[in-house]
């Protein structure tokens, strides 16, 4: 089984060195909507069995503009989850990103780890309780594949790896994007890139970064279990091979 994990494009906030979270909820720039329809022309071969976006704006649009170009989400409906938002960035949203910076740094913590005062920590991010990261992936991850026409599933772009029986396309954000990956690495045990180390896979996605990962995925009585998990590539941006 195989998913995408894919950063929003870029906004006004963006552009302005501005911090979004969940308290703004701004729409795509024009560069961001460029990004975007690039992303769909790189994913346009790809058979999605399934669509999950954010269900903040800047992650629809962006479902929407991949999907515009993608033959196979015709008969896709998206689904939006509130689960896949970008986390909380507390006093700090609306803010400069410098700011937050200089908060960590004032505080001895390293950026993006540190967590301003009402934002949400790492762990809260990822607890079993408050993020599709355990509960669409790891203990109920059935939902990616629910309904799924996996008979017409298929790969690409290709990178010698061949059909699929699954494909989705999930759009989030560049720091849940960030909890993510070191989720599926420390907890779940998936194995990195070659030549790529811990520090890169860390790292904030870049708008228009795209993460792609293979799951193996086994049958457990009513429900399925990834038992295995591999990046095939990370932080990938406008599809070019050297940013794996």
């Amino acid at each position: 089984k195989w998913s995408f994990a894919l950063d929003n494009r870029e906004t006004e906030y963006n552009k302005a060195g501005l911090l979004q979270g969940q308290a703004v909820d701004s729409s795509l720039s024009e560069t961001g909507r460029q990004q975007a329809a690039a992303a769909g022309s790189y994913l346009r071969d790809v058979g999605f069995s399934n669509v999950f976006s954010s269900d903040m704006r800047r992650a629809q649009q962006t479902a929407e503009k991949i999907m515009q170009q993608n033959s196979s989400c015709l008969r896709l409906q998206m689904v939006c989850d509130p689960l896949l938002k970008e986390k909380s960035f507390g006093v700090a949203e609306g803010g400069r990103v410098e700011d937050l910076r200089e908060m960590a740094r004032a505080a001895g913590e390293p950026f993006p780890g540190f967590t301003p005062p009402g934002g949400e920590t790492p762990d809260q991010v990822r607890n079993l309780s408050h993020s599709p990261i355990g509960h669409q992936v790891a203990a109920d991850s059935q939902k990616f594949f629910r309904g799924a026409d996996v008979s017409s599933a298929e790969g690409g772009p290709d990178n010698g790896m061949g059909p699929l029986n699954a494909h989705a396309l999930v759009v989030s954000h560049g720091a849940y994007m960030c909890v993510a990956v070191r989720y599926f690495v420390e907890e779940l045990r998936c194995s990195a890139p070659a030549g790529c180390d811990r520090k890169r896979m860390f790292s904030l996605s870049p708008n228009a970064g795209i993460c792609r990962f293979n799951l193996t995925v086994v049958r457990q009585g009513a429900r399925y279990v990834v038992s295995g998990m591999r990046c095939v590539f990370i932080h990938r941006v406008g599809g070019a091979e050297q940013d794996e």
